[in-house]
């Protein structure tokens, strides 16, 4: 890692004497509204190892027809930890044939690839003791759209593709020091980002036809750290059907952030696509579920629909046969963390009573549709804190997304968010669930050490030494990953250097509305429980001493290219 990343600071450093704000607002800063945007499967290198600078080659195309646009950085753009002329050209890496691999750089007409292997295992191995050379041999898919040498891994993008992103950089904060909390996909990414903790699960199995959803009438392992994607216990739209055949689901133990919110009486949601159910739930006379809700809504993969016009990625020329233009489910189970808490889940789907009541713990109980974000938005009631989960198709996840319309995505989200009432008081976070396996060079702290058999950062079941008697599988940091802070309070064209990670996200929030933390006031014993007291700090992304900028920065949603005047 390079020399400029910092370790963690204390919110007291930069957060100054706020008690009159704090006296009329309730919050520690300024924010009176955070929205974490958490998209899909993208390592810090793949979208930001070469920023600022663009190839910029003219000619190139993004959506089939649609010319990909230059990108030209501002003067005096400050440096990101990213990929050096060292490694772009003499990378330790090789192929599955022992050719070279390098990093390279898609073309913008190449925006589908498959997706790579981002489990918890071959992350870890990936990263070889810090040598970060075993990417082909671990991450790399060799499938449909990839290379069968495992070259593909390697790819990054640039500015003539993901334009939104390194725009909001130059005009806001972006990290080049955060992390996953632990190695592994997207359900522990998701849990780290609400609780900071992926250990306390249980396992259940219904034990007969049609019990699924009998919490009475399962068995199951007890206490476990999550290492793998499991979709929500309970969850109508999840992937324990009743029937015939059962699958493994997951249901955690603890306390979680919107317990937390919850006790203070502070607003809050969680806003996924495809959470609204295409048919809901029946219930007899004594409100016993007699049919589950049903979540169909889907899209067309890789296509987008702006101000009527359709804009369609194009299909591959590596490796490739059929056509990636299929229906995607709007809603995952296993992208829906709160739907694994007994306290925070909404099962059957229920839609909020009101749009005034949304952020308040009604039937609903703050698990929402991604429409009912901009209802409240609209009605002037946004909650004080909302995590959104684009819909399937716009997430960012290689295979079912991509760039072109995860960008489509957030900046359409945050075009709207800056056309409303709440802007000049809301801190927009754009963050990751997981690396999705994309070469980063980056080695991660090893913070939580462990000693399974499914470890294999530092050897053959080994990340690190982990303590006698401690909680095992929480392997952390895992890989780098993208973090945006756009907001009115953000530092202009700056990049933050402190160490931070997925809970650092719920630690602002804790600190912000003075929640106290996930566990208490007393830390639990090594492993067993959350990490937020010891997440590093977002506030050097903040600047909280100047006037706040509340100019907007609208961007096309297409293009991801400033709309209107530059500033």
């Amino acid at each position: 890692m390079a020399s400029t990343l910092m370790a963690a600071t204390s919110l007291s450093t930069t957060l100054v004497p706020m008690s009159a704000l704090a006296a009329t607002t309730g919050t520690a800063t300024p924010i009176q509204h955070v929205v974490v945007l958490f998209q899909e499967n993208v390592s810090f290198d793949h979208y930001f190892g070469t920023y600022p600078k663009a190839a910029n080659n003219g000619g190139e195309t993004t959506f089939a027809g649609v010319a990909a646009p230059s990108f030209t950085a501002k003067t005096n753009t400050p440096d990101v930890a990213g990929l050096t002329p060292a490694l772009l050209t003499h990378n330790p890496n090789k192929d599955t044939s022992g050719n070279a691999a390098n990093p390279f750089r898609f073309l913008p007409s190449q925006a589908f690839t498959c997706s790579m292997n981002h489990a918890y295992t071959g992350e870890e191995a990936a990263a070889d003791k810090g040598l970060m050379d075993q990417y082909p041999q671990n991450n790399a898919n060799r499938g449909n759209g990839c290379d069968p040498a495992g070259s593909t891994v390697m790819g990054y993008y640039d500015g003539n593709l993901v334009t939104a992103y390194w725009t909001y950089a130059q005009h806001y904060t972006l990290s080049d020091n955060s992390y996953g909390t632990n190695f592994g996909p997207s359900t522990p990414g998701a849990l780290n980002l609400i609780s900071g903790n992926t250990y306390g699960g249980q396992l259940p199995i219904a034990t007969s036809s049609g019990n699924a959803y009998d919490p009475g009438n399962t068995t199951g392992e007890q206490d476990v750290s999550l290492l793998n994607d499991l979709d929500a216990y309970l969850d109508d739209c999840g992937g324990d059907k009743g029937g015939t055949a059962h699958a493994a689901t997951l249901q955690m133990n603890g306390p979680n952030i919107g317990d937390l919110m919850n006790a203070k009486g502070v607003t809050w949601g969680w806003f996924q696509g495809g959470f609204a159910p295409t048919q809901a739930a029946t219930f007899d006379g004594n409100g016993n579920m007699l049919t589950p809700a049903v979540c169909g809504a889907t899209h067309t993969g890789h296509q987008v629909t702006v101000n009527g016009t359709t804009y369609t990625v194009p299909n591959p020329t590596i490796n490739f046969t059929g056509d990636i233009h299929t229906n995607v489910a709007d809603y995952s189970s296993h992208h829906a963390p709160f739907m694994y808490y007994p306290n925070t889940r909404n099962p059957h789907h229920l839609r909020p009573t009101s749009v005034a009541a949304i952020g308040t713990t009604d039937q609903a109980n703050h698990n929402y549709d991604t429409s009912d974000f901009f209802a409240a938005l609209a009605n002037g009631n946004l909650p004080a804190v909302s995590f959104i989960k684009a819909p399937a198709y716009q997430d960012g996840h290689p295979g079912n997304s991509d760039p072109l319309t995860e960008q489509a995505w957030i900046v359409s989200t945050i075009n709207a968010i800056q056309q409303s009432s709440a802007w000049g008081t809301t801190a927009i976070i754009i963050a990751y669930d997981d690396s999705d396996g994309w070469y980063d060079h980056a080695m991660p702290t090893n913070v939580r050490q462990s000693t399974i058999s499914a470890d294999a950062l530092t050897g053959t079941a080994a990340c690190g030494t982990a303590p006698t008697g401690g909680v095992q599988g929480r392997c952390g940091f895992g890989p780098r990953l993208p973090m945006i802070l756009v907001s009115p309070y953000a530092k202009t064209n700056f990049v933050d250097h402190t160490l931070t990670d997925q809970s650092s996200i719920i630690a602002f929030v804790e600190k912000n509305w003075n929640l106290g933390f996930i566990d208490g006031p007393t830390a639990p014993t090594y492993g067993s429980g959350s990490t937020d007291r010891y997440a590093g700090a977002l506030d050097g992304m903040f600047d909280f001493v100047d006037a706040p900028n509340t100019r907007q920065l609208q961007l096309d949603p297409i293009k991801g290219t400033i709309v209107g005047k530059a500033w």
